[in-house]
């Protein structure tokens, strides 16, 4: 029960993806990750070079470069909120306040994560604009949920009055922050402050509260300032006067102590924090240390389509973001749209959920694909499951978010989705264990709020360069705002011209507004996600905020994984043995009949060299074909897996069976052959080079079976006379599901493939459409050469395939070059 059963995932990138996809995709990531460095250094550049001189002029350092010397050499810190008030124009003469004129950020000081939180001196004096206080707020909150020290670099002359009306009333205005003060305090949570200049008004609360306030010689803490002072009471006094460190630290007894300038300040903090305790990340880690990834954090950028509508392999982007590509996946029996489980990142146990992308089989209509990416029964359920799991094992939840919503209609409401729903919203909302949120690519309707965004209080969400958050698509939108307009089938009624150009303009500026708004800019403006980050990035502050949830000691429950309650849940969804053997009697099918053993035929045979699969056949009702399922002789590692839409002839290779550290051919029976519809139910099935830990008579796979015309060698399509063209075309390759075949990735893109060319495996051969989902059909399977010249083309570009259609012939280049 102790043992976390962390098996390898992924595969290389050239198994995972081609190199005109691959190249495609980076070249996208590329151009906006070099439009996120841009405006971050617009940002930190505050209100540029002449401000920062004036700071100098005054003997003083900026906020950033304070932040510089704070944080442990060789180190980086990890900024929250950079675009806060991104290109927002204030006041009558158009300022702008970038980052909301304060820093904040995660850093190292002494071996210790903070939240620093530093007024930038470069930004009108480090004053106060609308959402600057939300801002501070939001910081403290993610302090306090993580126990982290905070640290205050105060240097603020108050509010930005032009625009008082907007940060100072309401529940979340400025006063809100001296609250924040007082509950971290009263959670024990370490406060340190250093006051380098002006500290007027509500920059004088903010403060007081500290464990330890430090002041330099220019500092001062004031209600008021000189100059309302000389208004009101007529008096000629200056701000150090009133409240300088002469007054502050040796009569008021409202800060600490006195220092000469900035960076004798910053060693004061950094001596600090030294007297606190150390992070307790070590402890859990147990002698771990944290190991990269198998595979390059960096390729996620060329594995994962900048277009919302193509799919992924989402257990790829897991293996490049867990310690060594490690990872135990739970419950993959049921909820095929969602993956679970649990990995180390940065040597330190984090839960995972994740959408899985492309096309999965129906429980209820075996065969028919329906597109994941978006949230259904099942796998509602077990994200529910797994998530109280790892509330109640103190395992940190990392949520990376790629969903198009709920599922909709009336079997989604016959099935009592809203109440599923309802059950996960109640056990995120209930959480206390750290959970943070990546919004990969969509988060759009009721399956944002469900998988813990924004409004469920995750300690940090973060958007990467395609995150997209919106009820719905613009497109879609647009559809519902004019659809009195509009018939079945979506096209405008209406026979008049001016009309008809009247609607196609309005249904385009709303898809154009819905475009808009979409931007992860727009969402980080108005602080709807914390922070915008490149998908090469993600490891990094991944490892970060892990390691920031096991710092503190002793706040909340942290158990050790002998009892982990994820074992308990494993065992009784089907992990064990004798689980996994009745899945097999069951062909891998949820819902299926226990009588269905009884109909079913199943033999398992060995050989000197290798073992026969068993089968068991089951007509299915929903289908003329005959489906069967293939099963395992013995328990093992099962590597090589043909990939679901493979052609398999009677008799082939199925991979190979490694038995107690011997591999053994594993083989179809001679008289059994057909086009593989999925993997078993409790396997991944991501890539051929994919090693799957299966049981003695566990289903491996299923088999829409062949008819005798289309069994004929490897791959091969059957003529009536072979002989009469000895140059006619004797490879196959077939569409692994029905759908429409899009040739080229665009329609100004050249195609995939084309007559007289050449493929390899791990080429992209089409796209597949399902429900608005485009999935790669991928050059690979038994059966098939390396590579092959593409005799002809079959299918037409934009056109409807059935499963097992065949898309191209193709001949065997062999060695040629």
């Amino acid at each position: 029960m102790a043992h976390v059963p962390l098996v390898p995932i992924g595969s290389r990138r050239e198994h995972c993806s081609d190199e005109r996809t691959f190249e495609e995709n980076l070249k996208s990531h590329t151009r906006l990750d070099s439009q996120l460095a841009r405006r971050r250094r617009e940002v930190h550049a505050g209100w540029g070079t002449k401000y920062a001189d004036r700071v100098h002029a005054r003997g003083k350092l900026t906020a950033r470069e304070r932040l510089a010397t704070l944080l442990d050499p060789g180190t980086r810190d990890y900024e929250m909120g950079t675009f806060v008030n991104y290109n927002v124009e204030f006041g009558g003469k158009a300022l702008t306040c970038p980052g909301a004129g304060v820093i904040t950020t995660f850093g190292r000081v002494q071996g210790r994560w903070c939240m620093i939180i530093a007024n930038d001196n470069t930004v009108a004096s480090g004053s106060w604009w609308p959402l600057t206080p939300e801002k501070i707020e939001r910081a403290q909150t993610m302090a306090l949920r993580l126990r982290l020290p905070t640290i205050y670099l105060v240097d603020c002359s108050g509010l930005f009055l032009p625009e008082q009306s907007r940060s100072f009333p309401g529940p979340t205005g400025a006063g809100h922050i001296f609250k924040k003060n007082s509950e971290l305090s009263a959670a024990g949570v370490p406060q340190l402050a250093g006051v380098f200049g002006d500290c007027i008004a509500g920059g004088g609360y903010m403060p007081i509260i500290s464990d330890r306030v430090y002041m330099t010689e220019q500092a001062y803490m004031v209600i008021a300032g000189a100059a309302l002072i000389k208004g009101a009471k007529s008096q000629k006094i200056t701000s150090l006067d009133i409240g300088g460190p002469e007054v502050h630290v040796h009569v008021s007894a409202c800060a600490d102590a006195r220092v000469p300038d900035d960076e004798t300040l910053i060693a004061a903090l950094r001596a600090e924090v030294d007297r606190l305790p150390s992070s307790g990340s070590d402890y859990y880690r147990a002698g771990r240390s944290a190991i990269d990834p198998t595979y390059d954090t960096s390729e996620i950028s060329g594995i994962m389509p900048a277009d919302q509508r193509v799919s992924y392999d989402a257990s790829e982007i897991l293996a490049r973001l867990c310690d060594q590509s490690l990872f135990w996946e739970l419950m993959p029996h049921t909820g095929r749209e969602m993956i679970v489980g649990v990995g180390r990142v940065g040597g330190l146990y984090a839960g995972f959920v994740i959408n899985r992308q492309g096309l999965i089989d129906d429980p209820l209509r075996p065969g028919t694909p329906k597109p994941a990416g978006i949230l259904y029964r099942e796998g509602i359920a077990k994200v529910s499951a797994f998530s109280r799991a790892c509330n109640d094992d103190g395992i940190p939840l990392i949520w990376l978010q790629d969903v198009a919503g709920f599922d909709v209609g009336s079997e989604a409401e016959n099935q009592g989705l809203l109440g599923f729903g309802s059950s996960l919203i109640y056990s995120n909302s209930t959480n206390e264990v750290p959970m943070f949120t990546v919004l990969l690519r969509k988060a759009s309707g009721a399956g944002y709020y469900a998988l813990a965004g924004m409004p469920y209080d995750p300690v940090v969400q973060l958007s990467t360069c395609i995150a997209r958050q919106s009820v719905m698509e613009g497109r879609t939108l647009a559809v519902a705002t004019y659809n009195t307009k509009l018939d079945d089938n979506f096209e405008i009624v209406t026979d008049d011209p001016q009309t008809r150009e009247s609607i196609v303009r309005g249904m385009n500026q709303v898809a154009s507004k819905i475009e808009a708004d979409m931007d992860p800019y727009v969402s980080a403006r108005q602080m709807d996600t914390d922070e915008i980050v490149c998908l090469s990035e993600l490891r990094a502050y991944l490892s970060a905020l892990v390691d920031m949830s096991y710092q503190g000691i002793g706040y909340r429950r942290v158990k050790n994984p002998r009892i982990w309650s994820l074992h308990d849940l494993h065992l009784l969804s089907g992990g064990g043995h004798a689980a996994h053997a009745k899945q097999g009697a069951n062909g891998g099918r949820s819902g299926a009949r226990e009588g269905e053993r009884a109909d079913a035929r199943q033999r398992h045979t060995a050989t000197s060299t290798g073992f026969v699969a068993g089968i068991e056949t089951a007509d299915e009702a929903s289908t003329d074909e005959t489906c069967v399922a293939v099963t395992s002789p013995g328990v093992g590692i099962w590597c090589n897996a043909p990939l679901p839409g493979t052609y398999l002839p009677r008799g082939s290779s199925l991979g190979l069976l490694e038995v107690l550290g011997r591999s053994f051919t594993l083989e179809l029976p001679p008289d059994v052959g057909g086009i593989v519809i999925d993997h078993g139910a409790n396997l991944t099935g991501r890539s051929p080079v994919a090693r799957e830990n299966v049981d003695f008579g566990c289903v491996l796979l299923r088999l829409r079976a062949s008819t005798p015309s289309l069994d004929v060698g490897p791959n091969k399509e059957a003529t009536e006379d072979e002989d009469e063209d000895e140059d006619a075309a004797a490879l196959v390759f077939r569409s692994p599901s029905a759908g429409r075949l899009h040739r080229r990735p665009h329609p100004d893109s050249p195609p995939y493939v084309e007559e007289g060319g050449s493929v390899r495996r791990g080429d992209t051969v089409a796209l597949i459409e399902v429900m608005k989902t485009f999935t790669r059909i991928i050059y690979q399977g038994n059966g098939l050469p390396e590579r092959a010249s593409i005799v002809r083309v079959l299918v037409d570009d934009d056109a409807d395939v059935q499963t097992g259609a065949v898309i191209l012939e193709l001949r065997d280049l062999g060695d040629l070059a």
